[in-house]
């Protein structure tokens, strides 16, 4: 990444640390992918059961094929027979990956779902949630960082999955309620009661949508 754009892209993750440290959050900033990589799995305890959501920035630093290489129990629910089983088991995880599709200057994370196994279990359930969000989705404040998650992460997601959506023909937002609609649950994250529970990788690129 340009040298100029990774030198304000480290002071501006410092910020977004900050905000998380008030929240009950901790924070961390990775330089690049392969930076990124190393600090996850020196988050991630050897043996320790591990699920996710739909993380395609865990895939993109490639800390999903690391976790299928062995050390930890990753419950693959792609592979899985029963995948309602699967996305169920990750409610006890010890580990759940997630990304965020937009999180504020000052820390508070904002995720929207369709089927919500992902919302639901960075509300609850796992011991520890690890997102890993690139600096493409730092926001200023709420109100845009709302507006990134519904104008432009859940278009991405809709046509990626191919869905039937008027944000899929459109590339925009239209307040829909398809019945193939993604953005059915929206999950604000701006407190955790739980302190060190929610773990925050901010990574020096572009990562997910």
């Amino acid at each position: 990444m340009n040298e100029t754009i990774s030198k304000r892209n480290a002071l501006l993750a410092q910020k977004v640390i900050h905000g998380l440290r008030s929240r009950n959050m901790e924070g961390f900033h990775a330089a690049d992918r392969a930076a990124a990589l190393e600090l996850a799995l020196s988050l991630i305890p050897e043996g320790a059961t591990v699920a996710m959501g739909g993380c395609q920035s865990a895939h993109d630093i490639g800390l999903v094929e690391a976790l299928k290489g062995g050390g930890r129990n990753y419950i693959d629910r792609e592979a899985a027979a029963d995948k309602r089983a699967a996305m169920l088991a990750a409610y006890d995880a010890d580990v759940y990956l997630a990304s965020a599709n937009a999180i504020t200057e000052d820390g508070i994370l904002v995720n929207i779902d369709g089927n919500s196994n992902r919302v639901s279990a960075i509300a609850y359930g796992p011991r520890k949630i690890l997102f890993v969000v690139g600096m493409n989705k730092v926001c200023p404040d709420f109100d845009s960082a709302l507006k990134r998650a519904r104008g432009v992460a859940a278009p991405i997601n809709a046509q990626r999955f191919g869905l039937d959506t008027p944000c899929s023909k459109t590339g925009s937002c239209m307040d829909c309620k398809s019945p193939d609609s993604i953005c059915c649950q929206f999950l604000v994250t701006r407190f955790s009661r739980h302190p060190g529970r929610i773990q925050v990788i901010l990574v020096n690129d572009v990562l997910g949508f």
